[in-house]
């Protein structure tokens, strides 16, 4: 049987933070956007504590439930498209750093 390669932690917290603001945006239900964006940030923690310990990977939880907090008042400066990429951008980055990149 062929191994499934595994997502890496970084896209899958991106992920989690394009997509829960899309679905909210999309379907003008915050909470099934909150579900979105939770749903995803649980997967990324649970592979930041496997492939990085579990202080990399609190660290790296803050990190993703500060740039969802802190999308939001960079939205009314850049727009809410740019404000989402960008912290996803930076949330990505951070976890590719800690916990995705090669050793």
């Amino acid at each position: 049987m062929a191994k499934v390669p595994s997502i890496p932690s970084a896209v899958v917290a991106a992920s989690g933070l394009v997509g829960g603001y899309g679905v909210a945006r999309w379907t003008k239900k915050r909470q099934l956007g909150g579900a979105v964006l939770a749903v995803a940030g649980a997967a990324a923690a649970q592979q930041w504590r496997r492939q990085a310990g579990g202080k990399a990977a609190g660290v790296l939880t803050v990190a993703y439930v500060a740039a969802f907090a802190g999308s939001h008042p960079l939205a009314r400066k850049v727009g809410a498209w740019p404000a989402v990429l960008g912290v996803a951008g930076a949330v990505a980055l951070a976890s590719w750093a800690v916990a995705d990149r090669p050793a």
